[in-house]
């Protein structure tokens, strides 16, 4: 069996030594008789794997006392309207700082529960840097603050930590969390589909600081009130019990490979090489500002655009696939996410090389 160097920006590569576990495991867990699958989420096996997992992504990611975390259900375009629905209801107000196609989404489903203030907008320069927070014009009253901290399409992403004072930091971490260290008691709130780097879509990642639990709004359902499911242990309803299950055997692999910092050296890299051939090449190109480009999601155009499709039949028949780009802009894009090894982004450097040369 060869498998392909999968560059999608999610559901994304997993670590072949994961689903080579997960493959071994799938009739019968630890002697259990039982797939994971088939487990009671109440169960004393199932409850092991849960509390593991829960484990596991506290270590890693330093999450300090006084914090939940919560597996949920409906990734981050079900926790665009889950944050405003728990959190709006402290002043009915918040702020948005858009950035790219995902946090605008996040903010126009956000007016539906509340006063949404858009204290930053990059859209005019075509999201392709990040506001400086001196030009942020934030509400004292707002009951959070909502960054996207690393946006996809774009490719843009924080690679420092906002300034809110009293008012929560919240942030949609979907696609670069588990990338880097990050100083998790800066943040109210971060949530994040699992489904970029740390497992299967259907799992969502809260990590939610206590203080904010109970502010829901009336209309909010059980199963989504942050309060609720945190008294609850994430089980108030069936969680995505083989989707935990999956991230908890990431977890182990990402602690056995050195942890945040490990991750973050491996990361960096792997978006060097990528980004310094762009730079020095006549016929790609990446439009991103130097300073605010994503080491997860590198978008980037050929010269000729009427070249894509052989660009992309190229690549397929390399073993590379998924490069082609967000159908809202067009061009391609390599998500060079935690699982990616570098020997891919060394491939898909040398194919770039070998079709400019060949069509430059």
């Amino acid at each position: 069996m060869t498998r392909v160097f999968n560059f999608s920006p999610g559901p994304a590569t997993l670590p072949e030594a994961v689903l080579r576990q997960a493959a071994d495991e799938m009739l019968d867990w630890r002697g259990s008789g039982m797939s994971v699958m088939e487990m009671s989420h109440r169960g004393k096996e199932f409850m092991s794997i849960h509390a593991e997992t829960e484990d596991l992504l506290k270590e890693l990611m330093g999450i300090p006392a006084g914090y939940k975390v919560l597996f949920m259900q409906g990734g981050a375009i079900g926790e665009n309207a889950i944050v405003p629905m728990n959190l709006m209801g402290a002043s009915g107000r918040a702020d948005y700082v858009v950035t790219g196609d995902w946090s605008k989404k996040s903010a126009k489903e956000a007016k539906t529960y509340g006063a949404v203030n858009i204290a930053a907008s990059s859209e005019g320069s075509k999201f392709n840097a990040i506001p400086k927070q001196s030009e942020w014009k934030l509400d004292p009253g707002a009951a959070y603050v909502h960054i996207c901290s690393n946006e996809t399409i774009g490719g843009v992403q924080f690679h420092w930590t906002p300034e809110t004072g009293k008012v929560p930091l919240v942030a949609d971490m979907s696609s670069d969390i588990l990338s880097r260290p990050i100083d998790v008691g800066k943040y109210g709130l971060i949530y994040g589909g699992a489904q970029k780097n740390i497992g299967p879509s259907g799992l969502t990642i809260v990590v939610v600081r206590d203080d904010l639990l109970g502010r829901a709004l009336p209309v909010t359902p059980s199963a989504f009130n942050y309060r609720i499911q945190a008294e609850a242990d994430s089980m108030y309803n069936t969680p995505p019990t083989y989707a935990i299950y999956i991230a908890g055997l990431v977890l182990k692999h990402v602690k056995a490979l050195g942890g945040m910092e490990a991750m973050a050296q491996h990361n960096r890299a792997k978006a060097k090489l990528l980004y310094d051939f762009l730079d020095n090449s006549r016929f790609f190109r990446n439009p991103v500002a130097k300073e605010d480009r994503s080491i997860m999601n590198v978008p980037f155009w050929l010269k000729d655009e009427a070249l894509d499709a052989e660009f992309l039949k190229g690549a397929q028949a390399r073993g590379m696939v998924q490069l082609k780009g967000h159908r809202s802009v067009g061009g391609m894009r390599a998500s060079i996410y935690n699982a990616m090894p570098i020997e891919g982004v060394q491939a898909l450097v040398q194919y770039l090389k070998e079709f400019e040369q060949s069509h430059g």
